[in-house]
């Protein structure tokens, strides 16, 4: 059985639909479900985005930060959040944008990477800003443990376009580099924004999927996924955080009404309906 990253993540996309939902436990979300701002709360909210969304999102993705200022009480809440996400079925799409060099660089590797590791992801989010040979000791222990990595090429934020524009061709050409020969994607993933009002960089030679955040609080829309991504719609994965996590009594049928219209629009299909 192949059971590769992109295996997987194919598998996943086919079963659920093209959504990722992002789990951001801000402070202002623990308020507005009328939690404290304690682990207490980081752990009740995010055990009930995994008990809602959990079976029909393709990927959930914790932001590591929200868990990290709560020192090692939140980390440990983030351990038993990622192992309740694998016993859900969803892949678990860790958000560190980690980039440095080295020996450095190994030992993020080892933490988010390695199969065993109580941090251990199906896949991460990296900065390429060291130069994308940076992240060779990343990538290679993402091969050697069938996990996956999103590089951030065209990020959704507005401060961003001005840098970005200039490097993302390099990215994209690097990532296309290490996913050759790979199927039914390669490991390396990129974060394309969507944001973004037109798709400048040629994707067709990516053979890697594409994480597209910016939908529902940032302005973007399921018809604006589907407009700039569209030669590479097999390969997109939309994100989503705050327009399904506002109500935690919406949070499961606004999920599901995302999903089902990025699917419409992308031309996907829904294999587990519900």
């Amino acid at each position: 059985m192949n059971d590769t990253f992109g295996a997987r993540l194919r598998a996943r996309l086919d079963a659920c639909g093209p959504l990722c939902v992002g789990l951001d436990p801000s402070p202002a979300l623990l308020h507005a479900w009328g939690l404290d701002d304690s682990p207490a709360g980081l752990e009740r909210f995010s055990r009930t985005v995994v008990d809602e969304v959990g079976d029909v999102a393709a990927v959930v993705k914790p932001q590591s930060a929200f868990f990290e200022r709560w020192g090692s009480r939140g980390i440990a809440v983030l351990e038993r959040t990622m192992a309740d996400l694998r016993e859900a079925g969803t892949l678990v799409l860790l958000d560190v944008k980690r980039g440095d060099i080295g020996s450095t660089m190994a030992a993020y590797a080892e933490a988010y990477l390695d199969r065993g590791g109580p941090l251990a992801a199906d896949a991460v989010t990296l900065s390429p800003y060291l130069g994308f040979g940076s992240l060779e000791g990343a990538i290679t222990s993402a091969m050697l443990n069938d996990a996956g990595v999103f590089v951030l090429a065209r990020t959704s934020n507005p401060e961003a376009a001005a840098l970005q524009r200039h490097v993302a061709g390099q990215v994209i050409a690097a990532a296309a580099a290490a996913n050759a020969g790979h199927t039914p994607f390669g490991p390396v993933g990129l974060v394309m924004g969507a944001t973004l009002p037109a798709l400048d960089d040629a994707l067709d030679d990516l053979n890697g999927p594409i994480l597209a955040p910016g939908l529902g609080a940032q302005g973007a829309t399921p018809a604006d996924v589907a407009r700039v991504f569209a030669s590479v719609r097999h390969a997109v994965v939309p994100s989503i955080s705050r327009a399904v996590l506002a109500d935690p009594k919406q949070l499961r049928s606004r999920t599901l009404d995302y999903r089902d219209e990025c699917a419409a629009r992308l031309g996907a299909k829904v294999a587990a309906q519900k």
